[in-house]
Order: structure tokens, then C-alpha cells, then sequence
């Protein structure tokens, strides 16, 4: 029986390989199974939780989705503070911030060459504005990560609906790409409708990840089908409690030629490639700031519980904050993102399995601790880097060794499993793996005892 005390300086270090542990050193020889992340994903999926922030001319005109008619004097931030941005997603414990450099609209927030639909043509900063650079500028000083929204439908552009504008919106992305520093995400919308001559694009997709990953190789691209990351169906911030890392794409397009979205939400058991899941929720009811939906601003114990149905199910959380008519994310949303920000450090500030004991069982681990102890929270986590294996598994409890009663079972693990379950104070945890891809790989689980 190998059994292993659980120190503060080694909890995050430990691995556990089919119940036995290993140093990092025996951990290189072990042998990758399935569709497995690249580093960047890898690093994408460690960052979990970051701020999407919808802005434009929508923001002053009460649209979600502008008409590319709108005169570019509508855009008019009174107090830009790209730094209060900044500020406010690293309070929060975001790890970056993704812009709507452009949406549907086609309206630029940067000086494009390649269009007349731009903060350029407007009249806010006598038209010397460029809210990428600010941002990107911001992002820098602040230490956080940016990365950019750039729609390909554009109801301004006159060509758009004909093959020249593939190039177009190419050339686009590589004033994105090449001017404001790097970006660890690129976030492609599926929506595609008709331009001002009235026509519906024919996108080139592969064109448009083969000329972006040129300009930038480390980018992780988001869409419906990736091919880095997955949309999950639905913009409620909720992702499956079964969720595989996997999707099949072949036969399938972004927008509607996607996969189901149940598909979506879960992925797929034996899927190709590697596609992890983000959540996409907005903190407000709609994307853009509208100052009548103040009282829709979600609570930070809301914003939590979203928490626990994304980066508690193996994927990512995009929280969208968009700036209001001052170009400032508003103080009720600040509120908010603060409230879950001490509610998030609370429920996970005191691991109570750091002096437990870890033994291994024929099915999985044993936890033995100190002494019988209140939980109702513990994390688990697989080493993805080796591929996602666990198909199910179980957790029992009690205050006997022989006597324990299940407390949960569940599915899928992969980057983070968050399991939650009624209220028990118990001295003794066994986690059983019921079914498996391969020998399971995981880090060393941690317990919480969450207040509701």
C-alpha cells in the first residue's frame, strides 16, 4: 500500500497515476492517450475565468445588434479608462480581457486602413481614438492578458457578400495582429447575414485561421467548431457536468452548420481533436450596456454558481462586462464582480485535505483525515496533458473505514471537476474510478467546506 502525507509546500505537486503516486521526473515517461492539448491550450485552460467586454456604437444607441448604418459620431465615450479595465478584471481574478474590436456593424474601434466605418471617422478624440491601443497599452502595464472579438459578417463594408472581402477581412486581422502586441485568444462569431448590397458571405475560414496563425502562431482560436475552442450551445455560462475535451468536426461549419448544441455542451466520447469548452455568459442581460438593464446585473453568489457549472465542469468561463456610455465598466458591475470575487476566495481559501493521508485502493484512493471533518465541496482534477481517461466515478464517505455511503458520482473529470453534495462531517473519503479510457492521471483532489 503506498500512502503519502500531504503537505502545504507539496499538495499541488503531487501526481497520482491508477491510484499510485509519482515524482514529475517518473511522470515523463508516461504515455500519451487520445487527442491530448497543444502548450497553448494547455495555458488556456489554466486561465479559467476572464472578461469579455462588448463596446461600440451599440453601447450608446440601445442595440444589441447595430445596422452598419449608424453615423460614427454615436460613439462617444466621455471618460475612456482603458487602465479602470484593467484594474477591475485583475480585482476580480480575471486572467484577461477579450474586446469587440468589431462586431456586426462593422464598426472598427481602431483606425482601420480597410474601412470607413471606424473610431477614425467619429468624432470622439477629434478622431485620433484607438481603443485597441489603449486596452492593449492597459493590458501591458496592468500584467493581464488581451485577446480580440473580430466578427466576420460586417453590415457596413460595400464588399462584403463577394469573394473580395475574404481579403478584406484578412487585412483586418493583421492590423489586429501585428500592431497591438500579442493576444492569447481570437474569438470568431458563427453569425452570418446579409450586407448593404444585400448579400450573405461565402467565409473562408481555413484562409482566415491559416493567415492568423501566421501572424500569430501562439493564438488559441474560438468558434463553434474551434479549432482550438468550442462555443457550448448556449450563453448561459453552463456547461455540462459530462463534458469531453473532444470534437468531431468533419462535416460541420460555424454558425448553422454547427454541431448540435447538446453536442456541443457535452463534446464527443471518442472525438478527433482537442477542443476545449467555454462558457460565454454576459454579467448583465444583454451584451452591450444599456442603462435599463441596471437592474438585471447578476449577484456575485449568481456569478459563483455559473463558476461551478464552467470551471467546476472542465471548461473555461467567458464573463462578459461591457463599458458604459463613459467607456467605464459601471460601478454596479463592479460591485458585483467584487462580491464574487471574496465569495470565490472564501469557498476555496482552506483545503481540508492538507494533512490528510492519501492511500491507494484497488479502485481508486483512499483519504483518510486527521479527524472527522464538515465538507461539502472537493475538487478534482486529471493531468490533460496525457489525455482525458475518466469516464465515471464515485465518492464515499463516513466515519468508519468500512462503512461508507456514497456522497456523489459522477462522470467526466478533465481540467477541474468541482464536486458539490449535501453537508457531511466525516473522517474518512474514498474516490473510486468506475470506468476508465485508460489508467487514470490526476492531481491530488483538495476539499472544501463551501458556505451556501
Amino acid at each position: 500500500m503506498v500512502k503519502m502525507q500531504i503537505s502545504k509546500s507539496s499538495l499541488f505537486t503531487l501526481i497520482v497515476l491508477s491510484g499510485f503516486l509519482f515524482s514529475s521526473y517518473q511522470l515523463k515517461a508516461q504515455v500519451k492517450f487520445g487527442p491530448t492539448p497543444t502548450k497553448e491550450q494547455l495555458a488556456w485552460h489554466d486561465k479559467e475565468f476572464y472578461l469579455f467586454m462588448h463596446f461600440g456604437p451599440n453601447t450608446f444607441t440601445d442595440l444589441e445588434w447595430g445596422h452598419g448604418s449608424e453615423n460614427p459620431n454615436v460613439f462617444n465615450p466621455t471618460a475612456l479608462d482603458c487602465d479602470q479595465w484593467v484594474r477591475t478584471a485583475k480585482a476580480a481574478g480575471a486572467k484577461g480581457i477579450i474586446i469587440t474590436a468589431k462586431h456586426h456593424d462593422g464598426f472598427c474601434l481602431w483606425p482601420s486602413k480597410f474601412s470607413k466605418h471606424t473610431v477614425r471617422e467619429s468624432s470622439w478624440l477629434n478622431g485620433k481614438g484607438d481603443v485597441l491601443k489603449m486596452l492593449s497599452e492597459a493590458c501591458k502595464k496592468g500584467g493581464i492578458e488581451m485577446g480580440v472579438y473580430i466578427s466576420p459578417w460586417d453590415k457596413n463594408h460595400p464588399l462584403y457578400g463577394t469573394p473580395a472581402y475574404n481579403d478584406v477581412y484578412i487585412n483586418t486581422m493583421k492590423e489586429l495582429l501585428t500592431h497591438y502586441g500579442k493576444f492569447f485568444e481570437l474569438w470568431w462569431d458563427g453569425a452570418n447575414g446579409e450586407g448593404p448590397n444585400g448579400k450573405k458571405q461565402q467565409y473562408d475560414f481555413t484562409k482566415f485561421k491559416d493567415s492568423a496563425l501566421a501572424y500569430q502562431p501562439q493564438l488559441v482560436i474560438f468558434s463553434d467548431i474551434g479549432p482550438h475552442i468550442r462555443w457550448v450551445g448556449n450563453e448561459r455560462g453552463i456547461i455540462n457536468a459530462t463534458n469531453w475535451n473532444l470534437l468531431d468536426t468533419v462535416g460541420f461549419k460555424r454558425g448553422e452548420g454547427a454541431p448540435p448544441n447538446d453536442t456541443l455542451n457535452m463534446g464527443n466520447f471518442n472525438g478527433k481533436h482537442w477542443i476545449g469548452a467555454e462558457a460565454d455568459v454576459s454579467i448583465r442581460k444583454g451584451w452591450f450596456y444599456h442603462p435599463e438593464e441596471d437592474s438585471t446585473v447578476k449577484s456575485g453568489a449568481k456569478l459563483f454558481d455559473l463558476y461551478l457549472q464552467s470551471v467546476g465542469h472542465g471548461g473555461n468561463m467567458l464573463l462578459n462586462v461591457p463599458p458604459n456610455r463613459k467607456g467605464l465598466i459601471d460601478s454596479l458591475d463592479v460591485a458585483a464582480l467584487m462580491s464574487f470575487k471574496k465569495i470565490r476566495d472564501e469557498a476555496f481559501k482552506t483545503n481540508l485535505f492538507k494533512n490528510a493521508v492519501i492511500q491507494k485502493t484497488k479502485t481508486g484512493l483512499f483519504i483518510s483525515l486527521p479527524k472527522p471533518t464538515t465538507i461539502n465541496t472537493i475538487q478534482l482534477q486529471e493531468l490533460i496533458e496525457f489525455g482525458q481517461r475518466v469516464i465515471a466515478f464515485e465518492l464515499k464517505a463516513g466515519n468508519s473505514r468500512k462503512e461508507l455511503k456514497t456522497i456523489f458520482t459522477g462522470s467526466t473529470i478533465g481540467h477541474k471537476r468541482i464536486t458539490q453534495f449535501s453537508t457531511q462531517t466525516v473522517q474518512y473519503i474514498a474516490l473510486n474510478i468506475l470506468e476508465s479510457k485508460a489508467a487514470p492521471l490526476l492531481k491530488a483532489p483538495s476539499g472544501y467546506l463551501i458556505q451556501n
